[in-house]
Formats: structure tokens, C-alpha cells, sequence
């Protein structure tokens, strides 16, 4: 019986599990696994960057640089405007664009020209621009979707290349042309006009235009070309003015010095037709005296 007892009391301890002591037990909630380490990292109280549930949000070490021109204020959100409006409406910002582009050329080559101010000169500005707003801008339109090579430079010469040999002569001939026949002169008074002021306008738009269409292809946004290009506009609009209406001042004071000639030669005639038949009269009397 004691056996047994013995064997029953062996065999209950034995089976009894092992649970260990307060003391050594570990703390798994104090200690945390860094995800690139494998060795043990205290565990820390989150920071006051972290979210409400307790992960930390990232936080960029530096803060990029935003462009100048995105820092005007005011002048940065008529840009963004004016680039929206561009972007919905390209065919109205332009003709609208224009409208404004010429009548400020115009305004200020009058000014310069230091006469009394022409109303008609400048409803003539606006109809030219009327005429010329939209094709302008599907031209630079088709420039920018078209002649894009592997190579910038290449790209850029090309669009340079073709605006100034087929863009400026026509511009510049339509420009003049129209100027001299909303003036009213007849159609070889236009011909004329043009022969006059398209050379010297070429020879001058190349040391100005080739330029600033370099740098609207290559880091001017699409959307903001038309005003880019607008601004240089303003000063080109009012070269071409002034020199339409020095042109114009010439051909006219041609017209007057022809006028003058043509009058002068009917009177030269008519006193040397007096004067020969004067001599002949006192030839006949002297005759008639002596005999």
C-alpha cells in the first residue's frame, strides 16, 4: 500500500507543468525587432509626429526648392489663370490675347511718333490682329508637334529654321500689306509698300525672333508660350508700327514731290510757248517797221 502510494504521488508530480517564476519572465511588449536588424531595440514612446494609433509618419529631410516664379503672389496666380484659361479655352485666350498685344503696340509707336493720337490707325492694329490671332497660333502649334528629334539642339535649330523662312515673310507681308490697303491706297501703292518695309522688318526679326523661339521651345510650359511670346510681341508690334508709318510718311511726301513735277512741267511749257510767241510778235513788228 505504501508502494503505491509512493508510485501514484512520483507519477502526479511528474505531470504537473512548469510554470516559471514572475521574476523570469520576459517581457515581450519592452522590447521591439528593428525590420533591417536583427538585433533587440528598446521600445520607445512614440514621438509627437506620430499618428493617433501610433505609427510614426514620415518626415522628408529636406523641403524642395519651388521655382521663383511660382513665389510672385499675385503675379504667380494671373500666370496659373492665364495657363487654365489656355489649357479650356485656347482659341478665345488667344484672340483675346492678341487683341490686347496689338493695341498696346500700337498705343505705344503712336507715342513714340510723337503726333496726334490716330484712332483709325489702331482699329486698323486690331483688325489685322483679328485676321492673324488663330493662324499664328495653330502655326506654333504645329512647330511644337512637329520636327522632334532624338537631339534638342537639332529639334531647336529646326523650328528656328522653318519659323523664320516661312512664318516671318508671310506675317510680315500680311502685316504691311494690310496696313496700306485699310489706309486706302490702290493695289500698286500696296506692292510698294510691301517692297519697302518687309526687307528691313526680316533683316531685323532675326535678332530678335530666332532667339526668343529657342527659348519658348525649350523651357517655356506649352500653356504659357502665347503670353511669353506676347510680352516680346508688344516691342516687335510697335517696331513694325513705327516703321509702317515711317514708310508711309515717305511714299507719301514722294507722291507730293510728283504732284509738284507733274504741275510744274505744264507752266514751264506754257511761259516757254509765251516767250517764243512774244519774240515773234516783235520779230513781225520790227519787220513791218523796217519795211
Amino acid at each position: 500500500m505504501t508502494l503505491f502510494a509512493i508510485q501514484t504521488t512520483g507519477r502526479a508530480v511528474l505531470r504537473r507543468p512548469y510554470f516559471p517564476s514572475h521574476r523570469k519572465q520576459i517581457n515581450f511588449t519592452s522590447k521591439r525587432h528593428n525590420s533591417n536588424n536583427s538585433t533587440p531595440v528598446p521600445h520607445s514612446n512614440p514621438s509627437p509626429e506620430s499618428s493617433p494609433n501610433g505609427t510614426a509618419i514620415p518626415i522628408p529631410a529636406t523641403i524642395a526648392n519651388v521655382p521663383i516664379w511660382q513665389r510672385l503672389g499675385p503675379l504667380t496666380r494671373s500666370f496659373q489663370a492665364y495657363g487654365r484659361s489656355q489649357r479650356k479655352r485656347p482659341y478665345t485666350t488667344q484672340f483675346c490675347s492678341s487683341l490686347v498685344i496689338y493695341f498696346l503696340g500700337d498705343l505705344s509707336a503712336q507715342s513714340i511718333c510723337g503726333d496726334d493720337y490716330d484712332w483709325k490707325r489702331t482699329l486698323r492694329a486690331l483688325f489685322i490682329s483679328m485676321g492673324s490671332s488663330i493662324p499664328s497660333y495653330k502655326w506654333f502649334m504645329f512647330l511644337s508637334n512637329n520636327f522632334n528629334y532624338s537631339s534638342k539642339a537639332i529639334s531647336l535649330a529646326t523650328k528656328v529654321g522653318v519659323n523664320q523662312m516661312f512664318f516671318t515673310p508671310i506675317f510680315n507681308t500680311y502685316f504691311f500689306g494690310m496696313q496700306s490697303l485699310l489706309s486706302g491706297d490702290s493695289l500698286p501703292d500696296v506692292v510698294e509698300r510691301v517692297k519697302r518695309t518687309v526687307p528691313t522688318s526680316m533683316m531685323n526679326s532675326i535678332k530678335l525672333w530666332p532667339a526668343v523661339t529657342a527659348i519658348s521651345f525649350a523651357w517655356i510650359p506649352q500653356e504659357h508660350r502665347s503670353i511669353f511670346a506676347g510680352v516680346i510681341a508688344i516691342g516687335w508690334q510697335t517696331y513694325l508700327s513705327f516703321l509702317n508709318r515711317r514708310v508711309e510718311g515717305e511714299m507719301a511726301g514722294g507722291i507730293e514731290n510728283t504732284q509738284k513735277e507733274v504741275v510744274k512741267a505744264p507752266t514751264s511749257k506754257l511761259s516757254k510757248d509765251i516767250a517764243i510767241r512774244k519774240e515773234s510778235t516783235k520779230e513781225a513788228q520790227e519787220q513791218k517797221a523796217e519795211a
